[in-house]
């Protein structure tokens, strides 16, 4: 989870326009590492030199590669010793500072920048076979007829099935420059050839909104997975369309979303909060403050407002979350946010790797840092979320314990904490109930999603009788038959239906296989408005917006 502000080359000082876009999915997303290697000398010759110069400033990090290079038992790599050297130097500043090697650049930054070059598929490794889960709409997959469901079995004649690839890959085989070709050939249920395409890749959009659409007359709902470059154009679009449909209240869904850039954020907010109100400062040593104010040119600075987070919600997501809440603009609903308050900028380096260093925190608009401690090293940093869990506090909202030295007031007299997250105004437990063992059990082996994804793939030809999604929603239905054959599925992979909760269960078993289908089927689109109506949090809102 990451929060970029500026992009620079070692040759450039001008700012990017755009965050991770994950990241800036966190908001507006010169470290130089200066690694000389110079001529080797021999160990008395550089014992002199050394002491020569002990009171001048000399590159140490360079000395030791160089000894390594030219004295250690075994053969190393010059690039690696400088890598493990940058690694090394970062993971002591901060958990967020980071190192991004050439070879993962492009699969770093690709996310935040809203588009990809590649042939414009989603897939999955299903029993060791890639499987094309959708094309994307209008990319060259789809144009040259690459169905969803179709196996590829080779990639420019190589076989690529049964031979344990992995997804990055896959990634490496189908990505590629715009206007280069890359043949594939599949396997499709009731074509006894493999079929052949010779597909020329292209940009591929990706988007940052999961789906948004009106829950009901009044209500709308937003998904929003990360803070991309084109985060603020799609917001907006989606703010336009849910508002022509009649929208007077929303509820905006973070969770999950790890951030991106952190001028997104700022836009995002913007949109709800009126002229002139402070939606978040940023400071470092070699970063003056700045302050980020809303202007006159939001679209929902009336709409009834609710926003869900959990503890995935991080970086950019905390910043909309603490500006919503310290302006007393709307509800925070769901589970204490993760707590990253660190901005980093990105750094490209010469050879084509990039380096993210933490200039500056960010405070929410009563002056919290929200950012969690790191004293205590990266590796115990990275396990706070199991901690929280084993304290009990994604079951009990008072297992979470602040600091009175932390405690702020909004203006309309709320109490808010930093040091650690975005505590919501209503807490909302991780659901384990323990009478409903069976369908926890099903949770926890993948077996309801597994079962849907399997269905999809052996009946596809008998869901093109839905058109639309709406249509999908309104008319499929899960049968009788087809609970009773994944009861049956279930008891095979170890589930039993004597297990506690089993009538419980079958509401819920029945609403998650019909979303899972509408996901193979219609991508999100078919998947949340059904899910949803298992969802705690998502009912919660709904409940006080009704209010």
């Amino acid at each position: 989870m990451y929060l970029t502000i500026t992009l620079y080359t070692l040759n450039m000082t001008e700012k990017s326009t755009s965050n991770n876009k994950y990241l800036p999915i966190i908001f507006s997303f010169v470290l130089i590492i200066g690694i000389i290697l110079g001529i080797f000398l021999s160990g008395t010759l550089q014992k002199k030199n050394l002491f020569s110069v002990k009171n001048q400033r000399y590159d140490k990090i360079n000395d030791v590669i160089n000894f390594a290079l030219q004295d250690y038992v075994d053969t190393v790599s010059k690039d690696k010793l400088e890598e493990k050297a940058i690694n090394g130097m970062l993971q002591g500043l901060d958990p967020h500072s980071a190192y991004i090697p050439l070879e993962e650049f492009n699969e770093v930054n690709d996310p935040l920048m809203g588009n990809f070059e590649g042939i414009g598929v989603q897939f999955r490794i299903q029993n060791d076979t890639i499987m094309v889960v959708n094309t994307v709409s209008g990319g060259p997959s789809e144009k040259i007829g690459v169905k969803a469901g179709d196996r590829i079995v080779k990639v420019d004649g190589k076989n690529v099935a049964g031979i344990g690839i992995k997804d990055t890959d896959v990634l490496k085989n189908l990505k590629g420059k715009k206007g280069s070709t890359v043949k594939i050939s599949v396997f499709r249920r009731e074509v006894k050839h493999l079929i052949d395409f010779s597909i020329v890749r292209d940009v591929i959009p990706t988007y940052s909104i999961d789906i948004s659409y009106m829950v009901d007359k009044q209500t709308g709902y937003i998904k929003l997975s990360k803070f991309s470059a084109t985060t603020t154009r799609e917001f907006s679009n989606a703010l336009k369309q849910l508002n022509q449909q009649g929208m007077q209240k929303l509820i905006l869904d973070l969770r999950g979303n790890g951030g991106g850039f952190l001028q997104s954020a700022i836009d995002v907010a913007d949109q709800f909060l009126t002229d002139g109100k402070l939606i978040v400062y940023t400071e470092g040593k070699n970063r003056p403050k700045q302050y980020a104010y809303a202007t006159n040119k939001g679209i929902a600075e009336k709409e009834a407002l609710v926003v869900l987070i959990d503890e995935w919600s991080a970086s950019a997501s905390e910043i909309i979350a603490g500006a919503i809440q310290d302006n007393d603009r709307g509800l925070i609903i769901g589970r204490r946010s993760f707590g990253k308050g660190l901005v980093q900028e990105q750094f490209n380096l010469s050879d084509g790797s990039a380096v993210r260093l933490t200039v500056a925190r960010y405070h929410t608009p009563t002056g919290r840092c929200i950012q969690k401690s790191y004293n205590n090293g990266t590796e115990e940093y990275m396990k706070d979320l199991n901690q929280r869990y084993l304290n009990g506090e994604f079951e009990n909202a008072d297992s979470t314990k602040f600091a009175d030295s932390l405690k702020y007031t909004t203006p309309k007299g709320k109490i808010v904490y930093g040091g650690g997250g975005i505590m919501p105004d209503i807490y909302i437990p991780l659901h384990m109930d323990k009478n409903i063992e069976y369908y926890n059990q099903l949770i926890n082996k993948g077996l309801i999603y597994q079962f849907a994804f399997d269905y999809t793939d052996k009946y596809r030809n008998s869901f093109v009788q839905y058109k639309t999604t709406d249509d999908y929603i309104n008319r499929f239905t899960v049968s009788n038959l087809m609970l009773n054959d994944f009861i049956e599925y279930a008891n095979k992979k170890g589930v039993s239906k004597n297990m506690k909760g089993f009538d419980a269960s079958v509401v819920k078993i029945k609403i998650l296989l019909k979303a899972f289908i509408g996901r193979n089927i219609f991508d999100d689109k078919g998947f949340y408005p059904i899910y949803l109506q298992t969802d705690n949090a998502f009912i919660k809102a709904v409940g006080q917006l009704k209010k």
